[in-house]
């Protein structure tokens, strides 16, 4: 890919990405508003402070992506491999996870209020301090994660695999874990 073509990405002048292959690229503050990544290659990007407002990255590679302080309102991640990335502190609020693979990923402090974590592969990540409230795990394989002093308040958690995750000053109010 040229300079000039990942210019027109950074600024936003190109929105329809599919399958693009953008793999290790430094996209840090681009503008990915309402743009369509879906199965792109983004393996190891830098997106850091990026806009993906209303992007689609459904299906899209993200391993090991590091998307610090990237806006996300309204993004939809389902299906995608984000094994590795760096997601802490976002405000994921209501993003669409779905089947997404997010096993080892930094998920710490992050705002995960209403967003659908259903099926997803969470296995030893690190979502201590999130805020998981009425999130949604059901399916969800969570076995040997770090939810230290994380908020599970009223989260549904049904048929979720918490296998030697840690759930130490965890808030586990309104779901089956409080009672255990």
């Amino acid at each position: 890919m040229s300079q000039l073509e990942i210019e027109a990405i950074v600024q936003g002048q190109k929105k329809d990405l599919m399958g693009a292959d953008l793999a290790g690229l430094a996209l840090s503050g681009a503008n990915l508003a309402q743009a369509n990544l879906n199965r792109a290659n983004l393996r190891g990007a830098d997106l850091m402070g990026a806009n993906l407002i209303d992007a689609d990255l459904r299906n899209a590679d993200l391993r090991v992506a590091v998307l610090l302080e990237a806006d996300t309102a309204n993004t939809s991640f389902a299906g995608s491999f984000l094994a590795g990335a760096v997601l802490s502190n976002l405000n994921l609020v209501a993003v669409d996870l779905r089947g997404a693979d997010l096993r080892g990923a930094n998920l710490a402090g992050c705002v995960l209020r209403n967003a659908d974590l259903s099926n997803t592969n969470l296995a030893g990540a690190d979502l201590s301090g999130a805020d998981l409230e009425e999130a949604n795990l059901s399916g969800a394989v969570l076995r040997g994660a770090n939810l230290t002093n994380s908020n599970l308040l009223c989260a549904r958690v049904d048929n979720t695999n918490f296998d030697g995750a840690t759930l130490a000053e965890a808030c586990l109010s309104g779901t089956p874990l409080a009672t255990q």
